[in-house]
């Protein structure tokens, strides 16, 4: 489950609801899509406790959907389930809320490996979509089928639904929809185009801001060079592999985190420990030390601030550039997860 992209309200009605929509709840949507996970919850989870969110069924539906979305890809399957419990009620509404509910209801039993109500769900989502117009960004509907499909054993059932879904990304426009598309259809071919149509997709998305697709895409690509066993094209994976290990690890989104270190150790490779493994090797001093340190004091400010001696501090930092990996001070605001 997506943001919209801008559309014309004459070919999508749903877009005269989004315009009316608290603008927070927006940019949390926008943020799940850039990838940018843990600032989206950070900013729903304070509307949500705010009392200022509109109680309209698009408003409700899409908060629940979009922190759904955002805790399935942090693997937090408890805190999803209580989502889909919020969800229910809002199961039988009509048009774009009632198809938003089902659709990240499909997604979260397709987390479960509830693959037969994830397949009732998105053709629930699909129903519904055909009374509002199309939008495969924020409700793509057939890209889960096809996903659930597959995993069903109905592959032809499957490559119907791609190679649809497909077409109505690309009469859409929306360059994530169909680097969306091209993965769907690269997950459901059973020929040698499968490489070729997730280099396209990646390709999409070069100007665009959707770190999470880009790293699910990266994955897919190595996970099939791997099995060229060609010597380029292992060292091509390890390459799309570390970038992927590096977005899932900041944005501690662990179920794609498993899944690159689990071709990492196909190809011998040692995982690197992510960002809040590192952080969470530095000491109670350390942390204080490095974070006066990365809001720009020097060193002897943070001594008189803590009462230790200047030589303290240095030793401290030492041990936290070690520890996260990183050259000197300049890269601590970055590494401990502040704006640099």
């Amino acid at each position: 489950m997506q943001a919209p992209h801008a559309l014309d309200p004459a070919q999508n009605p749903s877009e005269l609801r989004w315009r009316n929509l608290h603008p927070v709840l927006v940019r949390g949507s926008e943020l799940v899509r850039a990838g940018l996970v843990n600032d989206a919850l950070d900013d729903l989870g304070a509307l949500r406790t705010s009392g200022e969110l509109p109680v309209d069924e698009l408003s409700t539906v899409l908060l629940l959907a979009t922190l759904l979305d955002a805790r399935l890809a942090r693997g937090e399957l408890t805190e999803a389930l209580a989502l889909g419990v919020e969800l229910t009620p809002h199961l039988d509404l009509d048009g774009l809320p009632g198809a938003l509910a089902h659709h990240v209801r499909g997604d979260l039993s397709t987390a479960l490996g509830e693959h037969g109500f994830a397949a009732a769900h998105f053709k629930n989502a699909g129903l519904r979509m055909s009374a509002c117009g199309e939008d495969p960004e924020l409700v793509p509907w057939r890209a889960g089928a096809a996903l659930a499909a597959v995993r069903l054993g109905r592959c032809p059932e499957a490559a119907v639904l791609a190679h649809a879904h497909h077409a109505v990304a690309v009469a859409d426009g929306s360059p994530y929809a169909l680097a969306q598309a091209l993965r769907t259809l690269a997950s459901t071919d059973t020929g040698h185009e499968r490489i070729a149509l997730l280099r396209r997709a990646r390709a999409v998305l070069t100007d665009v801001s959707a770190a999470r697709l880009a790293a699910q895409i990266d994955t897919d690509l190595a996970g099939l060079l791997l099995l060229t066993a060609s010597p380029l094209a292992e060292a091509e994976a390890l390459v799309l592999l570390r970038r992927a290990e590096d977005y899932a690890g900041r944005q501690e989104l662990w179920p794609l985190q498993a899944r690159v270190r689990r071709l990492l150790e196909r190809l011998g490779e040692a995982p690197r420990r992510v960002h809040r493994e590192a952080l969470a090797a530095l000491t109670t001093a350390e942390r204080r030390v490095a974070r006066l340190a990365a809001d720009g004091l020097t060193n002897k400010a943070i001594a008189e601030q803590l009462e230790v001696s200047a030589k303290a501090v240095e030793w401290h930092l030492s041990r936290v550039y070690r520890k996260l990996g990183i050259p000197s001070r300049t890269r601590l605001a970055a590494a401990l997860g502040a704006p640099a």
